[in-house]
């Protein structure tokens, strides 16, 4: 099943037969890549907007932005306009469920990051607006 699970994931991102045979060292990315095929069909990355103000972008309180499990964004789901300040904080908190479910876990156990801010401080502080997002897995939808 693991090396089923790799061949494709292989095939997916064009390795090479050299690379696949290189992905193999160190164990964690085979774990890690079985984990997260096994996880696809369960779960979305779900990033709502819970507090926004004055947000350039447009972000809205109830916006939701969806991503696969990997992080990468479903935009048939997602806003049209996404800013880049904004969604750049994701990286951690998806980072965080990828290793959560690599490593057999309950994603949504994280202890910090469930909420991240755009880096935009507001006006009160000379900034612009500020937007905060909260981060969880959730049921895939089909």
């Amino acid at each position: 099943m693991a090396d089923e699970v790799i061949k494709k994931y292989g095939q997916r991102v064009g390795y090479s037969e050299e690379e696949i045979e290189a992905f193999h060292q160190g164990g964690h990315r085979i774990r890690h890549v079985k984990r997260l095929a096994e996880a696809a069909p369960l779960y979305s990355i779900e990033a709502e907007v819970v507090e926004a103000k004055h947000c350039n972008g447009g972000h809205q309180v109830g916006q939701k932005l969806f991503m696969d499990v990997d992080g990468n964004f479903i935009t048939k789901l997602c806003p049209k306009k996404m800013c880049v300040y904004l969604i750049s904080q994701l990286t951690i908190p998806v980072a965080l469920i990828n290793e959560r479910l690599s490593q057999g876990h309950d994603p949504n156990g994280l202890h910090f990051m469930r909420y991240v801010r755009c880096p935009d401080v507001g006006v009160q502080c000379l900034g612009y607006g500020e937007v905060m997002l909260r981060v969880q897995a959730v049921p895939r939808v089909k």
